[in-house]
């Protein structure tokens, strides 16, 4: 009997037929039992070549797990065992899930649970991502120092896509394709193991690492004669099933549907209603999904949407943003693109460092979540906001020290509401407190790029505070001496993007 631990995936490989196209012509699935009869997955397998057949499962509760696999190949259909899972070990938290999800049925829900992510175990989870589009696609060596170089950065998150990307400072073609055949000749049934074998190994590095993979389907940026942006409705709605079945029991992966759905005008809206029935009807465990606009934002308030994923839509305004893309969907929100720390030839790829870190905070302040990115073009031949390799801007510590300040903050911090009553705290500035956005033990005001020499606050009543004032840029923590109450001044140092935490004593 196999042992496989919680939440990891369960490899399965059976031998079957050669004959014909497996990759059309053979279906294949298999259903796992939990052997008290409490729990039952049905997972759709998928063809590896050279008779080989693979099927996933991801165990979410420990015991014997027994599957029969089922199939019109004979070789194949009848096949069963037996499968002993163990319970997870430390920091194996399992999938991520909107917190409403992991707590449905429970009675500890709160409102502002609607936007905040949790792990399956309920540990929370903040996204702080990065983006590096094609990867995967690079030479071996590149692939290998972006692996290093997200093993010592703060990301925990990285948005990524399969096919490779033709655009910008992105002409080279990559060493490997998805599809067996050549460029314009692909023959769009019929996988190439190698790709998606490298595929696999990458995103089991990422979950090693603790880095959840959100995988981009589909994207806009294709070579004419690599053709992925066109393929027909039946070739993407194969390649999707594929893709669904490979790796939804990898319990880092999200789905991003497209990256910048609207430069792919011949793709419906209905269309994209259709390609996440088909990723949810193999995806049996219910894996996070979204898509990505240029100008347009898709509606969000779509069923099969789990959270919002951002591109920014004006030219100054982004993080500032997430307030009212918060009432509108009532979902997480994750600003995906609010630009990039660099120097290339477009405004989406040319802010500071420090601007990149203001709109973390801004935007994590008011209650959503940021991705970095990164586009120096004078760096070296690689530009990590699509090749990867490593990174040069002075963000990603101070990024480092907002995750790990707010990490160690409450779990229930909100945007506190502009009420009447909350007026004076939050007119001009950004506020966040705990009790997702209610509470009065701790509270962190942001002046962004805003910088006042002194804040005369009015502290909650009946409460004494410890107050700490915050530079978010040069990542230091000044705690005043003394705890304070009633009518309070608070000296600053006059300069950006500081903070004050106030902490009841």
């Amino acid at each position: 009997m196999r042992t496989i631990e919680q939440y990891k995936v369960c490899d399965l490989e059976f031998v079957g037929t050669t004959e014909g196209n497996p990759y059309a012509d053979v279906t294949v699935s298999a259903t796992f039992t939990r052997e008290d009869g409490t729990d039952q997955v049905v997972v759709g397998g998928f063809y590896r070549g050279g008779g080989a057949y693979g099927i996933r499962f991801m165990p979410r509760s420990t015991g014997v797990w027994n599957f029969s696999v089922e199939s019109n190949d004979p070789l194949l259909s009848g096949t069963s065992g037996s499968i002993e899972v163990t319970p997870a070990t430390a920091g194996n938290h399992g999938r991520v899930l909107r917190t409403t999800d992991v707590r449905s049925g429970n009675a500890f829900g709160a409102s502002g649970e609607s936007f905040t992510f949790s792990y399956e175990d309920g540990t929370p989870f903040l996204p702080f991502g990065t983006t590096c589009y094609a990867w995967t696609n690079q030479p071996e060596a590149v692939q290998e120092r972006t692996l290093e170089t997200l093993a010592a950065s703060p990301f925990n998150k990285v948005r990524m896509c399969v096919f490779p990307k033709f655009y910008d400072y992105n002409l080279a073609d990559p060493e490997l394709y998805a599809f067996q055949g050549e460029p314009e000749h692909f023959d769009h049934e019929r996988f190439n193991e190698p790709f998606w074998a490298n595929l696999d190994r990458r995103i089991e590095q990422l979950d090693d690492l603790g880095i959840q993979a959100d995988v981009i389907l589909l994207h806009p940026y294709d070579k004419e004669k690599w053709g992925f942006s066109k393929m027909t409705k039946a070739q993407d709605i194969f390649y999707l099933t594929y893709v669904a079945r490979r790796y939804s029991a990898y319990k880092n992966v999200w789905w991003s549907l497209a990256n910048e759905y609207d430069l792919l005008p011949a793709k419906t809206l209905e269309d994209w209603d259709q390609y996440a029935r088909v990723i949810m009807a193999n995806d049996p465990y219910g894996h996070l999904r979204s898509i990505h606009n240029c100008i347009t934002i898709f509606d969000y308030s779509r069923p099969w949407c789990t959270h919002c994923s951002l591109q920014r839509v004006d030219l100054y305004r982004t993080a500032e943003c997430v307030t009212e893309w918060r009432e509108d969907y009532g979902k997480p929100v994750v600003v995906d693109e609010c630009a990039y720390e660099g120097n290339i030839n477009w405004g989406w790829g040319n802010i500071t460092g420090e601007e990149m870190t203001r709109r973390f905070w801004e935007g994590c302040l008011r209650g959503g979540y940021l991705t970095h990115g990164e586009t120096f073009v004078d760096k070296g031949p690689q530009i990590w906001w699509a090749h990867g390799g490593e990174l040069h801007g002075e963000s990603p510590e101070r990024i480092a020290f907002c995750r790990k300040f707010l990490e160690e903050g409450p779990a229930d911090l909100g945007p506190l509401a502009h009420t009447p009553e909350n007026h004076a705290a939050t007119w001009d500035l950004t506020v966040a407190a705990d009790g997702f956005g209610t509470g009065t033990d701790y509270q962190l005001l942001y002046f962004g790029f805003f910088r006042p020499s002194y804040r005369e606050l009015d502290l909650p009543v009946g409460k004494r505070y410890q107050i700490d004032v915050v530079d978010t840029w040069n990542m230091t923590i000044d705690t005043l001496p003394g705890t304070f109450e009633g009518h309070v001044r608070v000296d600053l140092p006059g300069k950006q993007y500081v903070l004050i935490r106030l902490r009841a004593a």
